[in-house]
């Protein structure tokens, strides 16, 4: 049996707000990681919904920002 180790995640407005990065700059850096790379959606009522981060997570996306700082060119591609 698969026994889930993630205990919480953090949403992009924590995670923004935790790193000093504009959420809307951010989201769009994260746009291109998969549930692999420890970001998950979630869903509420009707159409609200939030992206958010594993620990793993928050890992993966301090990379990806990295690499965008040092390329600011691959959000345009």
């Amino acid at each position: 049996m698969h026994v889930n180790k993630v205990h919480a995640v953090f949403t992009i407005a924590r995670v923004a707000k935790d790193l000093g990065e504009d959420e809307d700059w951010l989201l769009d850096v994260a746009n291109g990681m998969d549930p692999e790379d420890g970001v998950v959606w979630i869903y509420g009522i009707g159409d609200d919904s939030v992206m958010a981060f594993t620990d793993f997570g928050i890992e993966n996306l301090m990379e990806f920002i990295r690499i965008h700082k040092e390329d600011p060119e691959l959000l345009r591609r």
